[in-house]
């Protein structure tokens, strides 16, 4: 139904009898015409085939004693009657197949169009067309004809808010745009906030007898109960759609039988199917079926479902944790859940998972922190801590910094420590990643002290590890090895080999700050064989780009590049842009200490390309010093000027301690001019 257009064309006879018309709508003419009629199919009396059948016999020009009383002969006399004819037959709102055959023509030169709301796919030789709702651009276009030009120029986003929440569709732009022609002294604007509340836009949608619900109500009514079970706990979930395993959950089925149930959902256009196996209701259609939810489902029932789909995207989510992380033992200390998870068997398919099903695992937490599903903020969290790839990627790190706050703050109010200590935990790693470290530091430092008021060994080892990478960030070196040392000790006390090989990749940094360089390297190699061992793919990148940098600080600068190489291939690999780009960052240090500097400067521009979006002004401000650190050794010390004013810039919006460098580099330019060319100038410059 959602999407779909519903045209009645010229002399449409609203009471089920045909009209014949000539096709360009003027008087009949031989051998070109134009049948149409309503088959009323989404009302309780849909118009019955042989009635229809008389009817089209008449208008062909039948006397009535003529016209035979038995269905078969009707529909063989009026196929007869086409004999020589050319007719479009135009059969509008068709309940099913069975009433439509006995009213196909037979004759060659006539057609039939049919439109209806269930597709029939049991339909011999037709064709079947979707209609999809209208693009921006004319859905505005119908907006502006109805409601005028004036009106809509003066507030053009707004018009385009209001064909946006009423889905583009056509019956809800008409309604929509009426009511707003009506009502003189409203704006735009005005009609845009009211629709924009979720809750009452059904109710908004009404004008006269026109009612986007009533439309829709047409089509539920139809539905079988375990139908109309499946389309209103199906529009539960935010997500922007479902996939079919996840589907099953929230209906509690087998996915063969919740497969069967989706389609027949789909045949009668109450669902849209996007892709095999991924199903999506149009946002007008999901607001109906949840107000159906509210008002026909008994108390509890929507908590029930939501709660058996966050379980079944948790035990999903920690079996992709363990294919990519083997040893690791933050799964171990999950909530328990009741619902089985997809039985992922490999790398690949953990991580293509993940990421097709990212908006929906972020959507499935936020809705549990709200005040009503409050008993699910555990799992959430666990969600969260268990697809922290989503954040470390940079591709949905602002999403997943938004929904961990809400998480945060449901679990503040819950005054559930455990959840609140992982989640500020999460939310601190995920600031820290764009580069907000005040904020990551405060987040941090109060998952440690809950971390340690519940004795929940993930926050004790996650919170002082976040913390010292802070401190390393913000040039507080012996602060930073405090830190990876508490966590270090966190970490084995847990048993955890993966979590202690993250710590020591990460003290390696802070050593190397100290002036400690042997011991930087032997930490990071420590690391590196641990992720070895375990099979650790993704965390083996992280180690071998920690080692890379401590290589490079011990002058062991072809080792270096040989490692981050190896990182880099790794954090292609498993779509980790953010740390694609900090490792190009590293390998432009590297080649440019190794005397390559063009090398450098390419290496530099590919991770400005990559984090142009992600990562934060600190990181982009510090590529762009060692971007322009290399194009000044080839000799372009005006680009070289413009990357640490870019830089400078970027760098005093975090107040990072690199403001003073780039400063003097700047300073260090201002005397810097290209040579001057041979000739007259220089000649008249030496007479000066």
């Amino acid at each position: 139904m959602a999407g779909r257009v519903r045209l009645r064309l010229p002399d449409h006879d609203l009471r089920g009898r045909p009209h014949l018309v000539d096709r360009g709508g003027g008087p009949r003419r031989p051998g070109r015409h134009r049948a149409d009629v309503d088959l009323q199919g989404s009302s309780p009396r849909p118009a019955e085939p042989e009635v229809v059948l008389a009817s089209f016999l008449r208008a062909l020009g039948t006397p009535d004693s003529a016209v035979p009383d038995s269905l078969e002969d009707r529909a063989a006399l009026f196929r007869s009657a086409l004999a020589g004819r050319r007719v479009l037959t135009v059969l509008d709102n068709a309940r099913d197949a069975a009433q439509i055959r006995p009213l196909l023509p037979g004759a060659a030169g006539c057609a039939v169009l049919v439109t209806s709301r269930v597709r029939m796919v049991d339909l011999a030789s037709a064709h079947l067309v979707d209609l999809d709702v209208m693009s921006p651009e004319e859905a505005l276009d119908l907006f502006t004809r109805i409601v005028g030009e004036e009106r809509v120029a003066s507030e053009r986003e707004a018009a385009l808010d209001v064909v946006g929440a009423c889905g583009f569709l056509p019956l809800a732009i008409r309604i929509a745009a009426s009511r707003l022609a009506t009502r003189r002294t409203w704006t735009v604007s005005f009609l845009a906030r009211k629709l924009a509340d979720g809750k009452r836009r059904l109710d908004e949608l009404r004008v006269g007898d026109l009612a986007v619900a009533a439309t829709f109500e047409l089509g539920y009514g139809q539905l079988e109960p375990h139908q109309a079970r499946a389309f209103r706990l199906l529009s539960l979930p935010d997500g922007p759609d479902i996939s079919l395993p996840a589907a099953a959950a929230v209906l509690d089925m087998d996915p063969d039988d919740a497969e069967d149930l989706l389609e027949s959902l789909v045949d009668a256009s109450l669902l849209e199917s996007a892709a095999p196996g991924r199903y999506r209701y149009h946002d007008l259609v999901r607001l109906y079926a949840r107000s159906r939810a509210e008002s026909d489902d008994p108390p509890g029932t929507a908590p029930a479902a939501l709660a058996r789909l966050l379980d079944f995207c948790l035990a999903t989510a920690a079996r992709a944790y363990e294919l990519e992380r083997p040893g690791d033992r933050a799964p171990h200390h999950l909530t328990a859940v009741s619902r089985p998870g997809l039985p992922l068997d490999c790398r690949d398919s953990a991580l293509d998972w993940l990421f097709a099903e990212a908006p929906g695992l972020l959507a499935a937490a936020r809705q549990a922190a709200a005040p009503e599903n409050r008993a699910m903020l555990r799992p959430a969290a666990d969600l969260l801590l268990m697809a922290q790839d989503l954040m470390e990627s940079g591709i949905h790190a602002r999403a997943y910094e938004d929904v961990t706050r809400a998480v945060v703050e449901a679990a503040h109010a819950a005054g559930d420590r455990l959840v609140e200590g992982r989640a500020r935990s999460l939310l601190g790693q995920a600031l820290g990643m764009s580069g907000q470290f005040d904020g990551a530091d405060a987040e941090a430092r109060y998952a440690m002290t809950l971390g340690t008021a519940v004795t929940d060994p993930v926050t004790c080892s996650y919170a002082p590890n976040l913390r010292g990478i802070i401190a390393l960030y913000r040039s507080r070196y012996q602060e930073a090895a405090d830190y990876f040392d508490r966590a270090l000790s966190a970490f084995r006390d847990d048993g955890n080999e993966p979590g202690e090989a993250a710590a020591l990749s990460n003290l390696s940094r802070a050593l190397l700050s100290l002036g400690q360089k042997d011991r930087a390297v032997a930490a990071a190699e420590a690391g590196v064989a641990i992720y070895q061992r375990q099979g650790v793919t993704l965390r083996l990148g992280n180690g071998l780009y920690a080692l890379g940098i401590a290589l490079a600080e011990a002058g062991r600068l072809e080792e270096a590049v040989d490692r981050q190489s190896e990182a880099l291939a790794i954090f292609r690999a498993n779509r980790q842009r953010l740390w694609e780009g900090m490792t190009f960052y590293r390998l432009a240090h590297s080649q440019l200490a190794a005397g390559r500097p063009r090398q450098a400067a390419a290496h530099a521009e590919q991770a400005l390309k990559l984090l142009r979006d992600i990562g934060g002004d600190w990181r982009r401000g510090t590529v762009q010093v060692i971007l322009g650190r290399a194009l000044r050794a080839v000799g372009q010390h005006d680009r070289a000027r413009a990357c640490w004013t870019d830089a400078l810039e970027l760098l005093e919006r975090t107040s990072a301690p690199e403001v003073g460098e780039v400063r003097r580099l700047l300073e260090s330019t201002t005397a810097v001019r290209n040579p001057p060319p041979p000739g007259p100038t220089c000649a008249s410059s030496g007479r000066s």
